[in-house]
Parts: structure tokens; C-alpha cells; sequence
């Protein structure tokens, strides 16, 4: 059994030096005791510098990876999130599952690289273009998975019910037919997946569910889904997208009398296994009920910069003892350390003070930040990651302490300088279940996947060219 004497470790428990950690051949941590124990296990692999939990991705659309830049110009009208949809759909129509994988993999070597050591995938991809799925299989699905485990990263793969194209119960449009699922498809789909992984896989791969959003799924189909759901796995995490437009709250007003969240909060339904993205346009009451649900909300400030959606309110949701987490959503930036700067410069912008989200007990705000965003991204991703303990698994990055933004920093202060300061650079190594993925800031498999990808890209920039796109 492996055993890892460090420096300085974050566990849940605060800051422990001269540490040693083992590990099981699964990946798992199954104690963590004092340095002298390291005398015990001559083989203990030293590690100098810091080490701190992986960050864990709580929201991700993987394809989008390669579009990131792709929509950065006015067509004539004014843009927003609605125009930019329609640039996504016409890449979501045209990716079949061997294109899958290999944009999902260059982007999951880029989250590792930059820190996230697990990624929960929102995937509503389901019907491949040119043909059917073989009976029992998902390609597209498992098109996720084999990139995931080629590149070394904890996934929750959250299949997604997709039914409407709008409040109403609108009938899907052309663009959206590929995503399509009815509550009973979508169950057994599911259920298959679950049963196949808890017979064939390890550690790295889960299995977890997503309703795109309440335009896209009617109340009465997302309650039998959620049941269904709960049938199936009493533990498994839900997420949703919600309140994320000003179009979306005033819609979903018109047609049921309540806005998304309060409808979420009317059901009953919400608790500490559900995940809830976005949640931008929420009331003061509205977040007061999901913190007492025990629901997650997870914020995308770069994706959320990008589209012009608006700044979640996260300093009344930590004020309420609520759950925070970060994901990359559209990949228009693939970095915890942004995710989170920008999680804490939104609410200075919106208050003009200072360290908006340090809290009395825990003043440094970017050590705050990494371990609320880490341990309650962990809790939605259904897996045993997030924190340093016994029974999570071994998923951490090393800091170079040496780095000139983390040199003579002591404890919480060297995750202030990693978020804050000029730390590109400084997160050394990557350890994901028990393995390292990245090593001196490289992974093994970085340049030939990055070179496959640069080639599809641009044979798929002449082909846009040939035909006139923008």
C-alpha cells in the first residue's frame, strides 16, 4: 500500500504537516497519520510543497470545448445567449462520437493541467447523426468515458432529460431532436448505464442524472423522472439548469405563475443531492430556500461573463450556510483559479468593498473559496472526492511552494496567492485516484492528443470557410 510523506497537507480538518497518507491500490486514502509513521513504510514517496484537494468540475459541456472563441463577433444583431445557442447547435448537430472523444479528451488533460481532478458532465448528446446506437450502448456516451479514462479524470456522467423546446411543453425544434428522451427512454437508459458500470469498471467513472431545465422538461415529467431516479439510486445527484435568463424567469412567470427556483422550492423535491446551475437570476427569498434545502448551486462565472447572463448573488448564499460550487460550463475558460477570482471580484463589483466572500471564521478568501467550492462540488459530483480524508479518494495537486506566487506564503495564505496572485505554474503535480496524471506541470499523453485536435479543428475551419460561415 503506497504511502506519501508530505510537507503540508489540507485535509478536512485544516492545515497537517509532516504528513504521511496512504493510499490503497484502489486509489482510495485509507489513513492519514503523522510523519514519523512514514518510518514504518521505507518506500514512502516524499512530496515537497503543498498539498491541496482537487478541484471538482460541477458543471461541464464537453463538446462546447470546441467552439470556445468561435462566437466572439456581432453577426448584425444584438447578441446574447440566445444568438450563441444557435452557434452551439449547429456544432452539437454535426459531432459524432469518435469527434466526441476527441474533443472531451484534449479538454480533460486541460482540466487537469489547471486543477480540476473530476468533472461532472452534463451531456444531453444522445442520438449519434449518421445512425442509430447499438442495442445496449450509448456511443456517445461512451465516447465520454473512454476520453475520461485516457486522460486520468474522475467523471459523473449526468445523462440528461431533454423533452421541450419551451414552457408550454413546446415540441422539440429540428435543431434539438438529438437530445430528445422521454421520461421512460431516459429511466431505462440509465438504469443500463449504472448496472453495466457496477459490473465493468473502476473507480474513475459514475453515474449521475441531469434535467436540462424546467423549459425543457414539464413539472409533471420532472417529478416522475425524479422518482424514477430516486428508485434507482436514493443517493444519486440531480442536476438542473435554472434561472440563468431574464427570458427564462419571465417565461416560466407566464406560464405557471412562479418563477423557476420558487417552482423547484414548491415541489418538495430539492436536497443536498441536487445540483442547481447557474441560479443567476434568484431572489434574496429564493436562496434563502435553497440553503435550507441543503441543494448545491453551481456558478460559472466564465461562462456567465461570456454569454452576458449576470452575477449570482454567492455572498447572500454563503451568509445563509448554503453550498457553492464552480464548473467551466462552455469551456470559455478551463480554470479553477478563474472560476473562483471571479466568483469573488462579481461581488466586489456589485458591492465596491474588498474580500466580499471571507467569512469571520475563515478570513483568507481564497482559501475559503477552494474548500467550499471543492468539498461541495465533490458532494454533487455522487463521488468520494473533494476533501483530503479517509475513505475520499486520492485526488490532489501538489503546489510549489517554491513558485515565485507562493514563495513564503504560510498555510490559507498560499491559496490566496494560488487564486489571486500570478500563479500560473504553481500547481506542480496531479494526483487522481491514486495515480499521477500530470508531473511537472505535463501529461503523458498531452502533445499527440493536442496535435489530433489541432488537426480536426482546422480541417473543420476549411470546411466552415469553404461553405461561407462566419
Amino acid at each position: 500500500m503506497p504511502t506519501y510523506r508530505m510537507d503540508a497537507v489540507l485535509t478536512g480538518d485544516g492545515w497537517r504537516h509532516d504528513a504521511a497518507v496512504e493510499v490503497s491500490p484502489q486509489g482510495m486514502i485509507t489513513a492519514i497519520g503523522t510523519g514519523g509513521d512514514a518510518g514504518e513504510h521505507p518506500a514512502a514517496q516524499r512530496i515537497r510543497g503543498a498539498v491541496v484537494p482537487g478541484m471538482p468540475n460541477a458543471h461541464s459541456h464537453a463538446f462546447q470545448r470546441a467552439m470556445a472563441g468561435d462566437a466572439e463577433f456581432r453577426s448584425g444583431t444584438q447578441e446574447s445567449f440566445w444568438t450563441w445557442r444557435n452557434a452551439m447547435y449547429s456544432l452539437a448537430n454535426c459531432i459524432e462520437p469518435a469527434e466526441l472523444e476527441l474533443i472531451a479528451t484534449q479538454l480533460f488533460i486541460e482540466m487537469l493541467r489547471a486543477g480540476y481532478t473530476s468533472v461532472a458532465e452534463f451531456h444531453y448528446l444522445h442520438h449519434p447523426v449518421l445512425g442509430g446506437n447499438r442495442p445496449g450502448h450509448n456511443e456517445l456516451w461512451e465516447a465520454v468515458d473512454r476520453a475520461a479514462l485516457a486522460a486520468g479524470i474522475g467523471l459523473t456522467l449526468l445523462p440528461t432529460l431533454y423533452m421541450t423546446s419551451d414552457f408550454g411543453a413546446r415540441p422539440l425544434l429540428p435543431e434539438q431532436r438529438r437530445f430528445g428522451m422521454q421520461v421512460t427512454q431516459f429511466l431505462a437508459a440509465v438504469a443500463a448505464r449504472r448496472s453495466s458500470l457496477r459490473s465493468a469498471t473502476g473507480s474513475l467513472l459514475h453515474t449521475g442524472a441531469s434535467l436540462h431545465s424546467l423549459r425543457a422538461v414539464p413539472l409533471d415529467a420532472l417529478r416522475d423522472a425524479v422518482l424514477g431516479l430516486r428508485a434507482q439510486d436514493p443517493d444519486g445527484v440531480i442536476h438542473i439548469h435554472v434561472a440563468e435568463q431574464l427570458r427564462e424567469v419571465a417565461a416560466c412567470v407566464q406560464d405557471t405563475g412562479r418563477r423557476p427556483i420558487e417552482l423547484l422550492l414548491d415541489t418538495g423535491l430539492l436536497d443536498a443531492r441536487w445540483c442547481l446551475v447557474h441560479a443567476t437570476h434568484a431572489t434574496a427569498a429564493e436562496i434563502r430556500g435553497v440553503a435550507a434545502s441543503g441543494a448545491c448551486i453551481c456558478v460559472c462565472p466564465g461562462t456567465e461573463g461570456n454569454l452576458g447572463d449576470g452575477f449570482f448573488d454567492a455572498a447572500r448564499l454563503l451568509r445563509a450556510g448554503g453550498a457553492l460550487s464552480i464548473g467551466s460550463d462552455s469551456q470559455a475558460t478551463v480554470d479553477p483559479l478563474e472560476e473562483l477570482r471571479w466568483l469573488e471580484y462579481q461581488q466586489r463589483i456589485r458591492r465596491r468593498g474588498r474580500s466580499v466572500l471571507a467569512a469571520r471564521r475563515e478570513p483568507h478568501v481564497g482559501a475559503r473559496l477552494w474548500r467550499e467550492a471543492a468539498a461541495s462540488g465533490g458532494a454533487v459530483m455522487g463521488q468520494p472526492v473533494g476533501r483530503l480524508a479517509a475513505g475520499c479518494r486520492a485526488d490532489w495537486l501538489v503546489l510549489d511552494t517554491a513558485h515565485p506566487a507562493l514563495a513564503g506564503a504560510s498555510e490559507d495564505r498560499i491559496l490566496d496567492r494560488l487564486v489571486f496572485g500570478p500563479s500560473r505554474g504553481a500547481i506542480r503535480h496531479v494526483m487522481v485516484a491514486g495515480r499521477w496524471v500530470i508531473r511537472d506541470g505535463r501529461h503523458a499523453e498531452e502533445g499527440a492528443v493536442a496535435e489530433r485536435f489541432s488537426l480536426w479543428q482546422a480541417r473543420r475551419g476549411a470546411v466552415a470557410g469553404a461553405s461561407g460561415e462566419a
